[in-house]
């Protein structure tokens, strides 16, 4: 292949990279930019209201606060482009059975749905029960137990398919190449697990470590991959979940769980006979007791915290171009964003690393051998 060859490749692989990287950033403003207030367009304001309702009272202030967290917050329905969405499936345990019906029929949180044993009302992403008086009842409302599938636990069951896909194919390709080299995937996957093997496992919990591999491998891709995928700005990505406190509070409740079952003779002493004069016992034991509670709590509050961050600081820079309601902005705002997704590529990466380092220093303090 001659010069001129090279050079026509290499500048038609750079137009393929320009080219996906201006759909990403046009698909993240484009899905910001579908709310029910202004549009920019030629540095002017032209206001975009479907409701006959919002259009009688005039122009809409745009409120950043409120768009964002809607991105951000779970929800009953997936937003996929501009004012489509896919409806996902409300599963309610209510005082009178079961119910179980689609989304769809709350039109976007404008229309009640009339079930078999209740009203129902979308409050906020939140269904509540409709009285007669056509008035929520808070009172039966709170008795009710949703095991709906929303977008976070969609997106979850969607990261558990991907991590299922990869690690199925790794290991029958181990079947079938045993003793050879990785290629494919395994070459990548490989040195991944290398990594939590021998720069996470084995010096934080010591020769016990292959007890543990299987939670810590699990943790780590599950929060990666989830963390990957919420940067993607399209279906199946952009969804919130491990910036959402009820998954790292149930993560952070298995390391709980994990680090005290197997905790040993000599951890349990640490805890209720420290080596500390014995009139000391009434100060050190409730320390010791809370830092059992305080550990994974760290956990759960530092990944939820900068997941959150990250997606919040993203959605504003964004915001800046319909808050000043000009296009001069935007390519100010558009590179500060390209710096930001690529810092969150790290975040990503760096969460899963550090969620995972800490859960194997909890467990190895746990399985520490008395010297």
């Amino acid at each position: 292949m001659d010069c001129s060859h090279v050079f026509e490749f290499k500048f038609n692989k750079l137009i393929v990279v320009f080219a996906l990287f201006s759909a990403f950033l046009f698909t993240k403003v484009n899905a910001f930019a579908q709310v029910d207030t202004a549009k920019v367009v030629h540095d002017s304001v032209v206001v975009a209201e479907p409701h006959a309702a919002a259009a009688a009272h005039g122009e809409e202030k745009f409120e950043p606060t409120k768009v964002i967290m809607e991105h951000i917050a779970d929800s009953h329905m997936w937003h996929l482009w501009g004012h489509t969405s896919l409806p996902l499936p409300v599963i309610l345990y209510t005082p009178n059975g079961l119910e179980l019906f689609s989304s769809a029929h709350f039109h976007h949180g404008e229309e009640d749905y009339k079930g078999a044993h209740h009203t129902y009302r979308l409050v906020e992403d939140k269904v509540k029960i409709v009285g007669a008086d056509g008035k929520i009842d808070e009172a039966i409302s709170a008795s009710v137990i949703d095991f709906s599938i929303t977008k976070n636990v969609a997106a979850m069951f969607v990261a558990i398919f991907v991590i299922l896909s990869i690690f199925i194919s790794v290991a029958n390709a181990y079947k079938k190449t045993v003793g050879k080299a990785p290629k494919g995937l395994q070459s990548l996957v490989e040195p991944i697990i290398i990594f939590v093997r021998d720069d996470i496992a084995k010096p934080n919990i010591g020769h016990k470590y292959a007890k543990f591999m299987p939670y810590l491998l699990t943790t780590f891709f599950f929060i990666w991959i989830n963390n990957l995928l919420g940067l993607v700005p399209i279906f199946p990505g952009g969804a919130n979940v491990t910036g959402n406190i009820a998954l790292t509070f149930v993560m952070a409740l298995g390391t709980l769980i994990i680090v005290n079952i197997n905790g040993n003779k000599y951890y349990w002493k640490h805890i209720f006979m420290p080596d500390v004069p014995w009139w000391l016992y009434p100060i050190m034991i409730p320390v010791e007791l809370i830092g059992i509670i305080s550990k994974p709590f760290a956990l759960m509050i530092r990944l939820f915290a900068n997941i959150t961050a990250g997606h919040i600081i993203v959605l504003s820079l964004i915001s800046l171009i319909f808050i000043f309601e000009t296009l001069a902005i935007a390519p100010v705002s558009v590179a500060f964003v390209l710096f930001m997704d690529v810092l969150e590529l790290l975040v990503a990466f760096l969460q899963a690393f550090i969620f995972t380092l800490l859960t194997a220093l909890f467990i190895g303090m746990a399985v520490e051998e008395h010297h």
